[in-house]
């Protein structure tokens, strides 16, 4: 049991997620989230000011949560086609296991994407982003040919949208996907390359 006074917004959010893994987004309360916290639903609603703004901050987090090497990724150094290889990968590797590891969470998480599209376009905006830094780099490195990094970036996130989109996670299982990803990835990186790189 967690006291009033102790409580913190990530114990709510862990709790939460349990609650909507168990009954899902549909029949989920906030009232179930405190039974489980052993407080009352008070305490969450001082942390969360409605149902709403707690389901987009567990959306949030879990977004954050299956994406947080990405970032890492974009920002290291070394030769850009080996880091946009690794960033797609580990992208891919993240859906994957959520999808396949923790099958009700993803469901949920389904169900809240359609419900909070802003949330799930500023992380898409967040991705892309760092794909356009990567991007940046190889083109001033010389390693990809000159383009506009912010358009292509986006057209890199759509092109690879099979590997990352949850409208194909029943496929993720497929045993030929990694081979289907490293294809998409030779052709990807042709377009890519500088023809002095």
């Amino acid at each position: 049991m967690t006291s009033d006074s102790a409580l913190t917004s990530e114990q709510i959010l862990s709790a939460a997620e349990d609650v909507l893994r168990r009954f899902g987004p549909a029949k989920a309360t906030v009232v179930d989230i405190a039974r489980a916290l052993g407080v009352s639903h008070g305490s969450v609603y001082r942390h969360f000011p409605s149902k709403a703004a707690l389901r987009e901050a567990v959306t949030q987090r879990w977004l954050d949560q299956a994406h947080q090497a990405l970032s890492a990724i974009s920002t290291q150094p070394g030769p850009a086609p080996e880091r946009l290889h690794n960033w797609l990968a580990t992208l891919f590797a993240a859906k994957r296991r959520k999808a396949l590891e923790d099958p009700e969470m993803f469901a949920t998480y389904l169900t809240l994407v359609g419900e909070l599209s802003n949330t799930v376009e500023a992380h898409i905006d967040t991705l892309v982003s760092q794909i356009a830094a990567i991007l940046e780099d190889g083109i001033r490195q010389g390693e990809f040919r000159p383009t506009d990094p912010a358009t292509t970036a986006r057209a890199v996130f759509q092109a690879t949208a099979h590997f990352h989109d949850p409208a194909h996670a029943t496929e993720w299982s497929d045993p030929r996907s990694e081979t289907d990803f490293e294809a998409l990835w030779s052709l990807l990186l042709t377009g890519l390359s500088s023809s002095t790189a």
